[in-house]
């Protein structure tokens, strides 16, 4: 008889804060900032996406992984796996929803697990289109409350200030230049 197929269950930390969008750049800031637009407010779940080879534009958020041998892995044990042991099984199938929020099967091979992880936000638990994606986090290092998830520290750089953060984009200025008392 065959073994039921569980449902999906992408891993996900729920975390409060303002989502605030900078010209074409999403961060999670966890306490008001003083620049950029607040898009939302509130309680949001963050989910990780695991970006395609070759198109790193597209990201899938892993819900159900179906082995090659008919084992199916759900959660952090599916997202452990991916991480950790899916060369094994590079014919092993994701399925979860990608982030433009359209339903996806790849195949693990498919995946390029030596980018970035992606982080995206979602108003709640249940959706799959994501509101943004993230590129950082912005807040204190500690002493937030409620904690912010240690995986999405893991995947996310964290800044105290949007200041922090921007100054963080622009090339540093001082290399390769000579100042007149290097010169002697």
């Amino acid at each position: 008889m065959p073994r039921p197929i569980p449902p999906r269950e992408p891993i996900g930390d729920p975390v409060r804060g303002d989502l605030v969008r900078i010209e074409d750049c999403h961060v999670l800031a966890l306490e008001p900032q003083p620049e950029g637009e607040v898009i939302a407010r509130g309680e949001f779940m963050a989910r990780y996406a695991l970006r395609y080879l070759g198109k790193p534009h597209l990201s899938i958020v892993p819900g159900l992984l179906a082995l090659d041998y008919g084992a199916m892995l759900t959660g952090a044990e599916a997202w452990d796996f991916i991480l950790r042991k899916s060369n094994l099984h590079p014919r092993a199938d994701v399925l979860g929803y990608r982030n433009d929020g359209a339903d996806e099967m790849i195949a693990v091979k498919w995946l390029d697990l030596a980018e970035p992880v992606e982080v995206l936000i979602y108003g709640d638990a249940a959706a799959i289109r994501p509101l943004a994606s993230l590129s950082a986090l912005i807040g204190p290092a500690a002493g937030a409350q409620p904690p912010v998830p240690d995986r999405l520290r893991q995947y996310l750089p964290q800044f105290a200030t949007i200041g922090a953060w921007r100054a963080s984009l622009q090339p540093n200025s001082h290399v390769g230049k000579v100042n007149d008392h290097d010169r002697e």
